[in-house]
């Protein structure tokens, strides 16, 4: 299965997760080409950071288009549920 698959899947299964929000924070930054602390990386257990590392790069061979397509999805709903304050009026 392909990073891009296996990190969709972590954050579809519970997107709350620590690693799941450090996986989706990733995504978003590598597709608005925003900065992200890569000090966060070091937080995530072995196999999550390994994943991290390969979804890195599957992003930069950029072959695996739908499957970017549905983790960017899943991973900017995730990002928004975690802003709760972005979406409420000011």
């Amino acid at each position: 299965m392909r990073a891009l698959k296996k990190a969709r899947k972590l954050i579809e299964k519970s997107p709350a997760s620590p690693a799941a929000e450090t996986l989706s924070s990733l995504v978003v930054a590598l597709e608005s080409e925003t900065p992200f602390a890569l000090a966060e990386l070091y937080k995530l257990d072995y196999d999550d950071f390994q994943l991290a590392l390969e979804l890195l790069t599957e992003w930069r061979l950029d072959r695996y288009y739908t499957s970017k397509l549905r983790l960017l999805d899943v991973s900017v709903q995730v990002d928004e549920m975690r802003r709760p304050e972005a979406t409420t009026p000011a």
